[in-house]
């Protein structure tokens, strides 16, 4: 196994394609954000094996992008 020691913010580079940073550092916890292909699944170790993902829904080819909706505003004159 090899050991490496990476500040706030510092990366490491797997296979040249896969990139993991250090972007936070709480207590004993670490956050790590991994950057890579789409075609490479990245899972927290207890959920491998735990048998197949279904992937995320997409939508229909030319379909307009989804849009999140926006909480109404309330109107200063209580309209």
């Amino acid at each position: 196994m090899l050991v490496l020691s990476r500040k706030l913010g510092e990366t490491v580079v797997v296979g040249g394609n896969i990139r993991v940073t250090v972007v936070g550092v709480r207590g004993t916890t670490v956050r790590l954000g991994v950057e890579a292909p789409k075609d490479v699944e990245v899972l927290r170790e207890e959920l491998v094996g735990k048998g197949p993902r279904k992937a995320p829904p997409t939508q229909p080819p030319g379909a307009p992008p989804l849009k999140r909706r926006k909480k109404p505003r309330e109107r200063p004159d209580g309209e």
